[in-house]
């Protein structure tokens, strides 16, 4: 973690939500209330700004995150949005329900939030102070609880300030949050839905409204709940991880100012060795080099440390065998 930063709160007006918005164009962390809990927003567009939700959390691996948008329309940009989805925002938006669906290609939310896959997790939040924000912003934010991992998700403003006072910029205080359990999850990637996540929309109400079952996640649903597999991304290259030497026919990914000589392509993390700028980057270095066609990615270790440990995590499910 960087060192601490001056941390403000302000009551959630008009005046505060311009703050917000200035701060959140340039790469900076904004906790703001919704009906659920207080989440900690991040640009969605910008890798630096998500890995800093990460860093701030102390989140232990790169778990999918939740992007909020004004209202429907706004997303559509982003996501494949079919006749079941419609179906549930129409009922439910703005408000506590959170659709996992197909990532268009040409989707400008970072990797990150997807956690390498080809989904995305999207809501509308339902007060209106956090929707003009959103509108104003013009962009989609990545918004999990803002809390450290592991710790109870925040309902009032003070619950923010103790968790992540030096850590965000800016805490904008709404008050209590009416509902403050998180939104339900619902996957609506395959032929049947599959709640992931519970919470105050039930999984028989999605299920009534859709006239269909909705399934359980299980080992071979659940692809898109935080964790849940051994591989996630998994690159048409192979991976070997912890290279110490590189061939002529290997792509390297490196870290640090020392990189491996001899790759036939490279991309380096951080060239400063700076964690937070390699978690930025990773998912995007995957993939490019990947697309580069070159049969193995040779990895050079990363400080198993703070986000180095999140870095490893995902470089491990990425070489897992298919």
């Amino acid at each position: 973690m960087k060192d601490l930063i001056q941390t403000r709160v302000l009551q959630l007006d008009r005046e505060a939500i311009d703050e917000a918005v200035a701060i959140l164009r340039n790469g900076g962390l904004v906790a703001f209330p919704t009906e659920t809990v207080y989440g900690l927003g991040a640009d969605a567009t910008n890798d630096s700004a998500v890995a800093r939700i990460f860093s701030a959390k102390g989140r232990p691996s790169f778990n999918p995150l939740i992007c909020h948008y004004p209202d429907t329309e706004a997303l559509l940009p982003d996501v494949y949005f079919d006749a079941r989805a419609q179906v549930l925002a129409k009922a439910f938006w703005p408000g506590a329900l959170t659709l996992v669906l197909p990532r268009r290609p040409e989707s400008r939310v970072s990797l990150l939030c997807s956690a390498g896959l080809s989904s995305l997790a999207v809501r509308v939040p339902a007060p209106q102070p956090a929707r003009d924000l959103l509108a104003r912003l013009a962009r989609p934010v990545a918004a999990p609880s803002a809390n450290r991992s592991g710790k109870v998700s925040p309902t009032r403003a003070e619950h923010v300030v103790e968790e992540l006072e030096g850590r965000v910029e800016l805490i904008l205080d709404g008050g209590p949050c009416p509902v403050g359990v998180e939104s339900t999850v619902i996957s609506l990637l395959g032929e049947q839905p599959v709640l992931l996540r519970p919470g105050g929309i039930s999984g028989e109400q999605l299920a009534e409204l859709l006239g269909e079952e909705v399934l359980q996640p299980d080992a071979s649903t659940a692809i898109t709940s935080p964790g849940m597999l051994s591989s996630h991304y998994a690159p048409n290259s192979r991976l070997r991880l912890n290279a110490t030497h590189v061939s002529p026919e290997e792509a390297l990914l490196a870290f640090g100012p020392k990189p491996l000589i001899g790759a036939k392509r490279e991309i380096n993390l951080s060239p400063e060795g700076d964690l937070q700028e390699a978690a930025a980057r990773l998912f995007a270095a995957l993939r490019e080099l990947d697309a580069a066609g070159i049969t193995t990615i040779a990895v050079m270790p990363i400080p198993d440390q703070g986000l180095g440990r999140a870095i490893n995590d995902r470089l491990q499910r990425a070489a897992a065998p298919r």
